[in-house]
Formats: structure tokens, C-alpha cells, sequence
């Protein structure tokens, strides 16, 4: 019996990334499907649902689910969820689909297919609403409230299967891990009351000291490094992850580990982005603290120089791990 919480939502996490032969077959017909190019905040949303971080969503929302999250921030299934999950078109796309029928959704930057959609539903929705709801704000010089206010005028809701994990695991190899996978870790070593840094920058001193002090009441610190679509003047994730994961060995600790792109790190920090990254990046979704870092600029990405390692304070072995 697992020593872990269940996962939000429900019993077990519904990853949607499509494995074997499933995924072949499910590839090969993608091939003969009508063709729609997502944006790069809806790719972030389909590698997350792709393994299971969106736990228990099983594709875009519904007007009725997008209607709930803006206004209570629930889906009209009652369940709690801070941002919504949606997919959008332009009106002259979107006249030339029916409801019912499938999608092929492709990388904005290739001609990947990440997934394929069986459109449910299309609606319309009041942008600056959303925009209020999330981000408390419409002022256009918001980068997330310009995201949203540039997005295709129709929202189209369904289910999907998942045909990519964008390269990241790949690109990141054992840095990358699914919230499954994360799950096993944790039973692997033991921990069941998990202390939680979300950060999207290497850790400055004032970080590791708070996780330092977590570790004290919990099992173990899960420090949880963003990636995907960079800000002016952020750290390349490599140069971010390799200085953090070389202040995890300082401590003498042997587990290192990196999750994909999410929205919220490219929306503009949302008012309800601390919520939301609690609900979706952590699979035993039970943290004891949270703990995050403030978004900042410290260097141009391109100008970016190591992090010197801060003195080591006495850690006991395995009790750090970088997701």
C-alpha cells in the first residue's frame, strides 16, 4: 500500500502520453488528420497532460469548466482548479471544424504532432474575465494578459492523446522525470511528508537555508527546477540545473532530477499561480511548506556566469532531491 497521498483529483494520476504500440498506430493515423498549429504555452499544456501533471484532466476544458475556474476556480465538476486549461483557434479555422471531429496538433515550432483531439465543443469566451481571474489585471504590458488577449478568438474543448514529450526527455535524459515516476522515488526512499522548492533560477543562499530548515520536520526536500520557454534575462535551464545539482552533491546527496515546461512560468506569474504549481508539480501533493522563490532577473542569458557553491551546512544523505 502506497505511503503517499493520492493524487489531485483522484486515486492514481491519467497521464495521456501514449506508449508502444498504441502510440505507432496513433501516430500513423494522426498522419491522414486535419492539422493545427498550438501555440507555445498550449504545448507546455500538452506534454503536462502527456504525463499526467494535469492529473485528472483528460484534454482542454470546456466552456462550462472555463466558466468555473474563472469564477470559483473550479471545474463544473466541482473539483479545484486555479487556471484554465484551454486550447484556441482563429474563426475562419475554427468554421472548418466540427464538432466531433479529430484534430492532429502540431508543434508550433515544427511539424511534430504532439496529440491528437476529438473536438467536443467550441466556445467563445470574455478574455479580459479571464484575464482578471488569473492575473488580477488587463493591463496589456502584463506578459500573460497579453498572451491571452492575443489567442485565437474560439476555444475548442476535448479530449486528447498524447504523441511527444516535446524532447524533453531526450534533451534532459535522467534530470527528466513524469510525476509517476517521481512517486516511485519517493516510495523508494521512504518519504511520505515531502517539503517542496519550485524555483525558476539556481538556488541563492536564502533558498538552500529554508530548505535546509524543511528538511528538519520533513522527510526529505523536493527542489523543483522550471524549464521551458525563457524571459528576457533568465539563466539557461542547463546552467540552472547544473548549479543546482552541484549544490545537491555538496550535501552528499545522490538524486537529481528536472520536470518539463509549464504554463504558469510563461504566463506572467498569475495571482493564482502559487496554487496552481502546487496542484500539478508535486505527485504526493502533500507539502508540509512551500516554498518558492520570487521571480527575478539576474543576468542576460547569454552573459550568465556559474553560481559560486555556498558553505555546507550538515545534511543528512538522501534527504534532497532535485525534480
Amino acid at each position: 500500500m502506497s505511503i503517499l497521498v493520492h493524487p489531485h483529483g483522484g486515486e492514481s494520476l491519467k497521464p495521456l502520453l501514449l506508449a508502444g504500440a498504441a502510440l505507432k498506430a496513433e501516430r500513423a493515423r494522426a498522419q491522414a488528420l486535419p492539422r493545427l498549429r498550438v501555440s507555445s504555452r498550449e504545448k507546455g499544456d500538452l506534454i503536462m497532460l502527456g504525463i499526467g501533471g494535469f492529473s485528472p484532466l483528460e484534454g482542454f476544458m470546456t466552456h462550462a469548466d472555463w466558466e468555473g475556474v474563472c469564477d470559483g476556480y473550479r471545474m463544473a465538476s466541482g473539483l479545484f482548479w486555479p487556471i484554465p486549461i484551454t486550447l484556441s483557434t482563429d474563426k475562419a479555422a475554427a468554421a472548418g471544424i466540427k464538432t466531433g471531429s479529430e484534430l492532429a496538433l502540431v508543434d508550433p515550432d515544427s511539424d511534430e504532432i504532439l496529440a491528437t483531439m476529438r473536438v467536443s465543443e467550441q466556445y467563445t469566451i470574455d478574455k479580459a474575465h479571464e484575464c482578471m481571474s488569473v492575473f488580477r489585471t488587463t493591463d496589456n504590458a502584463h506578459p500573460g494578459v497579453k498572451m491571452v488577449l492575443a489567442q485565437g478568438e474560439v476555444n475548442l474543448a476535448g479530449p486528447v492523446k498524447v504523441l511527444s514529450d516535446g524532447g524533453f526527455r531526450a534533451k534532459y535524459g535522467a534530470l527528466f522525470m513524469t510525476p509517476a515516476e517521481t512517486r516511485a522515488e519517493f516510495e523508494r526512499l521512504g518519504w511520505s511528508k515531502v517539503a517542496a522548492f519550485q524555483t525558476r533560477n539556481p538556488m541563492h543562499r536564502s533558498h538552500e537555508y529554508l530548505a535546509k530548515v524543511a528538511i528538519e520536520t520533513c522527510d526529505g526536500v523536493l527542489v523543483h527546477s522550471l524549464l521551458g520557454a525563457l524571459k528576457p534575462g533568465d539563466i539557461p535551464a542547463e546552467v540552472r540545473t547544473q548549479a543546482i545539482s552541484a549544490l545537491i552533491g555538496n550535501e552528499r546527496v545522490d538524486v537529481g532530477r528536472v520536470d518539463p515546461i509549464h504554463r504558469p512560468a510563461m504566463d506572467g506569474q498569475p495571482a493564482t499561480e502559487p496554487t496552481d504549481h502546487q496542484l500539478v508539480r508535486h505527485g504526493p501533493r502533500r507539502v508540509s511548506q512551500r516554498l518558492q522563490s520570487a521571480p527575478e532577473t539576474i543576468h542576460d542569458g547569454s552573459n550568465s556566469h556559474p553560481v559560486a557553491a555556498l558553505p555546507a551546512m550538515p545534511v543528512p544523505p538522501s534527504r534532497t532531491t532535485l525534480l
